[in-house]
């Protein structure tokens, strides 16, 4: 018989999913305790609808990282910040990063996304990736300079 799984079951999968199981498990066992529903033509309509909106959601959020990419591909942020010499007072950060992100570019990064490739304790230039979506990430140019 063929069900959708309302929550996670264990051995048969996930919530969402269409999945066969014995008709006497699916009485017996998924039905009484709300786990499944029996897949006939709404409950199909239904899911089908799910999946659609699933996918579109999915490529919204792909369309909209591929434009980020492309608006700050190879950019330079420039950071300014307090220090002596070659070496700053304190540290650039990804939240630093992101904050410039969002007031220059309108693009806003969760801070754990922001790949720094060792920290950034000294003036000079880095390189950092953005994971924006699975997948797509942009490498942007950190320039930090001495603040006057």
């Amino acid at each position: 018989m063929k069900v959708i799984l309302l929550k996670d079951v264990k051995p048969l999968g996930k919530k969402g999913e269409l999945v066969n199981a014995s008709d006497g498990y699916a009485r017996n066992f998924l039905f009484p305790r709300k786990l499944a529903r029996e897949a006939n033509a709404q409950a199909m309509n239904e899911y089908k609808n799910a999946e659609d909106s699933k996918n579109y959601k999915i490529a919204t959020q792909k369309a909209q990282a591929n434009h980020y990419k492309e608006q700050i591909e190879g950019k330079t942020l420039e950071m300014k910040a307090k220090g002596s010499g070659d070496k700053l007072f304190g540290s650039v950060t990804a939240k630093d990063i992101a904050a410039q992100l969002k007031d220059k570019y309108q693009i806003t990064v969760d801070k754990r996304k922001i790949v720094l490739p060792q920290d950034i304790k000294s003036f000079g230039n880095y390189t950092v990736e953005i994971k924006l979506y699975t997948g797509i990430s942009a490498k942007v140019k950190v320039k930090v300079v001495e603040e006057e």
